[in-house]
């Protein structure tokens, strides 16, 4: 019998609260004969949940009576590693890449091949279950009972809102309801309209520019006025205004609070750029010429963090935090939030509930405006880089 495999571990924290996912389809592609959620610990990296991964899908497939298995990751370091292309340094993966190993030898056939992460939506999604369960106190093991699994995203600002929530919803909230929106009343929702900062001198340099404290250019800051007014024009009522604490942020976010008639802006760490560690001040092109073959495993793998820096994934988890309390703290309204590319395309992946493919695949602008909506039970992508108001500009 032939079974195809995919499988995805993570950490929050790395290390830090882990789980995998293993979903295994039969020979057609499509039919999925089992899925699993497995968690990993509270203090494991992301590396060690994906060879759990690997591990416990070659043992259900050996258990399901396999004896040609292909198997799919978007690890490259367990594809690379498991197929004796690297070497395996960390003695808890050499332990699990041994455990592994006996269990393919009982196969007549087995493959393991890298995939892309958005190929690998399923597995990822399982992965996140089991570090729900990790994280509201399920053993070590495979989670059973999917309703032991908290909805990470959503359902939790649902719990404690109370399921009333809706119900009792002010006269203002219901009267500010779109009449086009053909979604219906949804509660409480949470707007966020994010703005990326204007121009700087290594944004036209074409550095990467993480944690370096850079000003806007003159042109940067016509950038950020014209999207201040921009916002101001949109009819909509903000709340309150959070920024990175960065101050091509800064500036930006006070351009907008003074065309907004709001009086302070409120500083949130988590919402600084991407750490690029060692490639930080450089080029792509110069990285890819000295760092090409770790450039490509972090474009790739969103695990895979920057030299002496930070991954994608890492990133991810920290504005994901950063989204859920702001939505908790500030039910019904809609705020500005001004930070960089990559925090804003998180904003969008959890909106959209996608993959980290949205990393890849999304262009934002120097000061665009992106629009994205939260509730208890969903979300909602309004609008994606809007550079409209800059068309005087360039």
């Amino acid at each position: 019998m032939k079974v195809i495999i995919f499988a995805d571990g993570g950490s929050r924290g790395n290390p830090g609260v882990a789980g995998s996912g293993i979903v295994i389809y039969a020979a057609d592609g499509s039919t999925i004969l089992d899925e699993i959620a497995y968690v990993v610990g509270k203090k494991s990296t992301n590396n060690v949940a994906e060879y759990y991964g690997l591990l416990r899908g070659v043992e259900r497939a050996a258990e399901l009576g396999a004896t040609e298995v292909e198997f799919y990751m978007d690890s490259k370091l367990v594809v690379e590693q498991i197929n004796g292309r690297w070497k395996i340094k960390h003695p808890d993966m050499q332990k699990l890449a041994l455990e592994a190993k006996k269990v393919i030898k009982s196969f007549d056939s087995f493959s393991l091949d890298w995939v892309a992460r958005a190929k690998n939506s399923v597995a990822d999604k399982l992965s996140n279950d089991a570090m729900d369960a990790c994280a509201a106190g399920h053993p070590v093991g495979i989670v059973r009972d999917k309703e032991e699994v908290s909805q990470e995203d959503e359902a939790a600002p649902a719990v404690e809102a109370g399921v009333n929530a809706t119900a009792e919803r002010t006269a203002e909230q219901s009267s500010t309801l779109d009449p086009n929106d053909w979604m219906g009343d949804r509660g409480d929702i949470t707007r966020f309209v994010l703005l990326r900062h204007g121009q700087t001198q290594m944004s036209v340099d074409k550095q990467y520019s993480g944690h370096t404290d850079v000003e806007l250019t003159e042109h940067g800051q016509k950038q950020a006025l014209a999207a201040a007014q921009a916002l101001a024009n949109r009819g909509l009522k903000f709340d309150a205004i959070v920024a990175s604490p960065l101050a091509r942020c800064q500036q930006t976010a006070k351009a907008a609070a003074q065309a907004l008639g709001i009086d302070e802006i409120e500083t949130i760490e988590d919402l600084i750029e991407l750490d690029f560690g060692q490639w930080e001040g450089e080029s792509f092109h110069a990285v890819d010429k000295h760092d090409g073959r770790r450039l490509q495993e972090w474009m790739n793998d969103s695990s895979v963090e920057c030299p002496d820096g930070e991954s994608l994934q890492q990133l991810h988890r920290r504005v994901r935090q950063v989204r859920k309390q702001l939505q908790k703290r500030y039910p019904g309204k809609t705020l500005l939030v001004v930070t960089h590319v990559n925090p804003i395309k998180s904003f969008i992946r959890q909106g959209l509930d996608g993959n980290a493919a949205v990393f890849e695949k999304v262009f934002l602008g120097l000061a665009s405006i992106s629009d994205v909506e939260f509730w208890a039970e969903g979300s909602l992508v309004r609008c994606v880089n809007d550079i409209g108001h800059l068309g005087a500009l360039e």
